[in-house]
């Protein structure tokens, strides 16, 4: 089943951390008390996490900003994905050594009206809005970045990176010269389509309308090609990939998306894609999301139908309606627990998957993190030192882990910045 809206696809991380909380806290009833503090077991080994420390580490979608607008949430706090479903926050970031990355303006498809597609545009410009107001806010926690030079530079100056993204072009409507408003807010990558078609594209999860990229999406795939904006074809179906592999003129990218050898999904990719996208000097950013069958369960699913409409996504709550689907959430998931849910070492086989079809040139990571991402074993970026650790054991050395975490898609961004310079004229400026 196609999981329509991110709400219930951000439900999934959460379901997992509730079950094994409350599992513990079972468990720590029926104990005896303890008399002498245990020291906590390393999350990997002093070596893995000394190469980790040392890295430049990127994740390609960061669906955080969504928490942005939330009553009383703060990106300075740490918090709980088991309280509010959270998986990234400035003291999580910090204990897993994630220095940044693309962070996603998302905007949930709706019908391509005029009303409903002015009502996206201006969405998407205010959650733009609020991610530079997140940096203006914490100039000594974050920098935005304008160019793939800049990530390194803000990293060793001890700041969190701050691309921007676009997770469904939607909202830029019939003229795909919004692009360069977005482009100068600092959008460096921008999809096409999200779970259902759009005026651009055709959806992985959708029946076809385009056969691929529509005529607007080739003239947006040009576009982003002028300014040196990365084309991202998530969520876009086969043919819109090839559509762009054939079209661009600089490599592309997938920022979250899997392997369709690990788990057959359309979401996922398939090898003689994985290689295709390898061959035009592209980028495939693996995810943890659709990397396994899950048990359905129709009773959580229509618990959730029920709470959704009352909460529908995209809206605006008060702080007290935020606390009662909180608790609606929390309650649902206490009743129907995730039953033999994907873990950490099914993300590894997709990774390890990639690398072998791809290269290791062609692999990065974009998780999903707060849109649905995180498994058992690695609910939240404070775990992402156990991924490096998988590289090392793998027969991965340093260099080759570096590129994985961020030389490969700052090789992508640097290559659209070199491609759109080279058609500008010599009295454009950038």
């Amino acid at each position: 089943m196609f999981r329509q809206s991110r709400q219930s696809r951000a439900l999934r991380i959460a379901l997992l951390s509730v079950g094994l909380v409350c599992g513990l806290d079972a468990g720590l009833a029926r104990a005896r008390p303890v008399r002498h503090a245990v020291a906590p077991v390393p999350l990997v080994s002093a070596e893995a996490m000394r190469v980790h420390r040392s890295l430049l580490t990127l994740d390609t979608h960061l669906d955080t900003p969504e928490f942005l607008h939330v009553p009383g949430w703060s990106i300075m706090d740490r918090h709980d994905p088991a309280r509010d479903f959270s998986q990234v926050d400035v003291p999580r970031m910090k204990q897993g050594h994630l220095d940044g990355g693309f962070w996603a303006i998302y905007t949930p498809q709706g019908p391509l009206t005029p009303q409903a597609t002015r009502a996206a545009r201006s969405a998407a410009i205010m959650r733009g809005v609020e991610i530079r107001e997140m940096v203006a806010a914490h100039p000594a926690v974050f920098a935005l970045a304008d160019k793939a030079a800049d990530a390194p530079r803000i990293a060793a100056g001890g700041k969190l990176v701050v691309f921007l993204s676009i997770e469904n072009a939607w909202p830029l409507g019939d003229d795909v010269t919004m692009l360069d408003a977005f482009y100068a807010m600092g959008v460096r990558i921008s999809g096409f389509a999200h779970f259902r078609n759009n005026q651009f594209a055709d959806s992985s999860t959708d029946k076809p309308q385009w056969h691929g990229l529509s005529p607007a999406g080739k003239a947006l795939l040009v576009e982003m090609n002028r300014l040196g904006v990365v084309a991202d074809l998530s969520h876009s179906s086969d043919s819109a990939l090839d559509d762009a592999l054939a079209l661009s003129k600089a490599p592309i990218i997938l920022t979250h998306s899997g392997c369709r050898a690990i788990f057959d999904h359309p979401r996922n990719i398939d090898d003689a894609h994985l290689r295709a996208l390898a061959a035009q000097g592209g980028v495939i950013q693996v995810n943890t999301v659709y990397i396994k069958a899950e048990k359905p369960d129709p009773a959580r699913e229509a618990a959730m139908k029920a709470m959704m409409a009352r909460y529908p996504e995209g809206g605006v709550l008060t702080a007290g309606e935020q606390t009662a689907m909180l608790d609606e959430r929390r309650a649902i998931m206490a009743a129907h627990p995730v039953v033999d849910g994907p873990t950490f070492a099914d993300f590894s086989a997709n990774l390890l998957h990639a690398l072998k079809v791809a290269g290791v040139d062609h692999v990065g990571i974009g998780a999903d993190w707060d849109g649905g991402g995180g498994v058992v074993g690695m609910e939240d970026v404070a775990a992402l030192p156990k991924v490096t650790e998988l590289l090392l054991k793998a027969g991965y050395s340093r260099d080759d882990v570096a590129k994985v975490w961020s030389g490969n898609v700052l090789r992508v961004l640097g290559a659209a910045e070199v491609e759109a310079a080279s058609l500008r004229s010599p009295d454009q400026k950038p």
